[in-house]
C-alpha cells in the first residue's frame, strides 16, 4: 500500500483545480472561531454522495439529495455551530439561500452548489451573519487544511488526508476531510465528509464505489450509538487529470478503489480516536463469522456497548462484556465456539475463560489504541469496526452542549 500511495499536504485542495476558504462570521458562540467555509473546483465535477438515513433529516441534507440527482456540482458551502435541522420550511429556504449566496460569490449557478450545516439542532440559521460572511471568504489552493478546521464542532483536531498515486501512468490526487466526534453511529454515515479528486470517473461507478467505501469505513464507526441528522459524504471528481473516465472495466479501477478505501478508513479511525471525552481508540476485528453481514453485526455491537466502553476506559479486560455484546448482536453465535483476544493475549477459548497472563492483558488495555479480536469459528466472514472508550469527559461535553 505504501508503494502505491504517497501522503501529501493540503487535503481537499491537493488535487488540481480545487480551492477553499474560511471565515469567522459569529455562528459559533466563541468569537473569532472559523465557522464558515467554501470548497470549490475550477470546473464542474462529477459528484456522488451518501447521506444519513435518519427520519429527521436536516435541510441541507434534503437540498443535497435533490441536487445530487443531476450528478453534477462544483462547490460546497459549510457552516458549523448550527445544524439547520428541525427548522421547517424556513430552514429549507435558508439552505437554498446559503447556496445562492455562495453562487453569487463564485459566479456559478446555484444548482452547482451543495451545502452542509453542523451544530445545534432546532435553531434557525443566522442568515444576516451568513450574508456578511460568505462574501468575505478568500479562496486559495493553500487553504485545504483551514477548511478542515472550520467545519469542526466538538472535534479537538481536524481530520484530513491526501494521497498521490498513478492512473494511466500519470500522477493524480485524492483528498479528504471529515468532522465528527459525537452523535456518532452509522447508517450513513456519522459525520460530514468531503472528498476531492482530479481523476475523471464515470458517475454511476463513482456512486457505487463511494457507497462501498462508506460501508467499510464511516459506517463501521461508533462513539456513542446516536445517529446524526446531518450526515453527509460528498465526493467531487473534476477530471482535470485528463484520464479516460474510470469505470469497473478500467485497468486502474482497483488503484482508485484502494485509494478511496485508504482515505475513508483513515478518516473513520481518526473520528473514533477523537470521540468526545475519549482517551482510547478501539479496533474490533471479527473473523470466523457465518458471513460478512454477521461479522459486521458482531463488530459494531462492541463499539456501541456502554458497558464495554466503560471497561475500556478503566483498562479492565472484562471479556464477559465482549462476549455479551457479540452474543446479543443478532449474528449467528455458538456459545461453545468463540475465542477472544485482547491485543495478542487470548483470554477466552471455546466460549470459556482460560488461564492467561493478567499483566499482558492489562498492558494491552493500557495504551491509547486497543485491539480486540473475536473469532466465532462459524465461517469465513470478517469485519473491522472502530470506536472509543466512554469517560466522564463525554458527560461533561454533552451536559452543557447548548449553553
Amino acid at each position: 500500500m505504501a508503494e502505491l500511495f504517497h501522503e501529501i499536504d493540503h487535503c481537499v485542495t491537493a488535487p488540481q483545480g480545487f480551492r477553499a476558504g474560511t471565515t469567522a462570521c459569529g455562528i459559533k458562540s466563541d468569537a473569532g472561531i472559523k465557522d464558515l467555509a467554501i470548497l470549490v473546483s475550477d470546473v464542474p465535477c462529477t459528484v456522488a454522495g451518501v447521506f444519513t438515513t435518519h427520519n429527521l433529516r436536516a435541510a441541507p441534507v434534503l437540498l443535497c439529495q435533490e441536487r445530487l440527482q443531476d450528478g453534477q456540482g462544483q462547490a460546497v458551502v459549510v457552516n458549523s455551530g448550527n445544524a439547520n435541522c428541525a427548522t421547517g420550511e424556513q430552514g429549507l429556504h435558508n439552505a437554498y439561500r446559503m447556496t445562492e449566496l455562495a453562487a453569487t460569490k463564485l459566479g456559478l449557478a446555484p444548482e452547482l452548489i451543495f451545502c452542509s450545516s453542523t451544530g445545534i439542532i432546532g435553531r434557525q440559521l443566522p442568515m444576516k451573519k451568513l450574508e456578511a460572511g460568505i462574501p468575505q471568504i478568500e479562496l486559495s489552493p493553500e487553504y485545504g487544511d483551514a477548511f478542515a478546521e472550520a467545519i469542526m464542532t466538538t472535534d479537538t483536531r481536524p481530520k484530513r488526508l491526501a494521497l498521490e498515486f498513478e492512473i494511466e501512468g500519470q500522477a493524480v490526487r485524492l483528498g479528504g476531510v471529515t468532522k465528527g466526534a459525537g452523535m456518532i453511529r452509522p447508517n450513513m454515515a456519522t459525520m460530514l465528509s468531503y472528498l476531492t479528486t482530479d481523476v475523471a470517473v464515470e458517475r454511476a461507478w463513482l456512486q457505487q464505489e463511494l457507497r462501498d467505501a462508506v460501508n467499510d469505513s464511516y459506517n463501521m464507526v461508533s462513539v456513542d450509538g446516536d445517529m446524526s441528522t446531518n450526515d453527509t459524504c460528498l465526493i467531487f471528481a473534476n477530471g482535470l487529470a485528463g484520464n479516460t473516465p474510470l469505470n469497473a472495466q478500467h485497468p486502474d479501477a482497483e488503484t482508485f478503489r484502494q485509494a478511496l478505501r485508504y482515505i475513508t478508513r483513515y478518516l473513520a479511525r481518526e473520528m473514533a480516536r477523537d470521540g468526545e471525552g475519549a482517551t482510547k481508540l478501539q479496533t474490533i476485528y471479527v473473523r470466523g463469522a457465518r458471513d460478512k453481514a454477521d461479522a459486521v453485526l458482531a463488530a459494531r455491537s462492541l463499539t456501541r456497548s456502554p458497558l464495554w466502553q466503560c471497561a475500556l476506559a478503566g483498562g479492565d479486560p472484562n471479556w464477559g462484556r465482549i462476549a455479551a455484546a457479540a452474543g446479543s448482536s443478532g449474528c449467528e453465535f455458538d456459545q461453545n465456539a468463540f475465542d477472544i483476544f485482547i491485543g495478542e493475549t487470548q483470554i477466552a477459548a471455546k466460549g470459556m475463560a482460560i488461564d492467561y497472563d493478567q499483566d499482558q492483558a492489562h498492558a494491552a488495555m493500557a495504551g491509547d489504541e486497543v485491539l480486540i479480536t473475536i473469532d466465532l469459528h462459524l465461517g469465513n466472514g470478517e469485519a473491522t469496526a472502530w470506536g472509543c472508550d466512554l469517560t466522564h469527559g463525554y458527560i461533561d461535553e454533552n451536559s452543557l452542549y447548548t449553553r
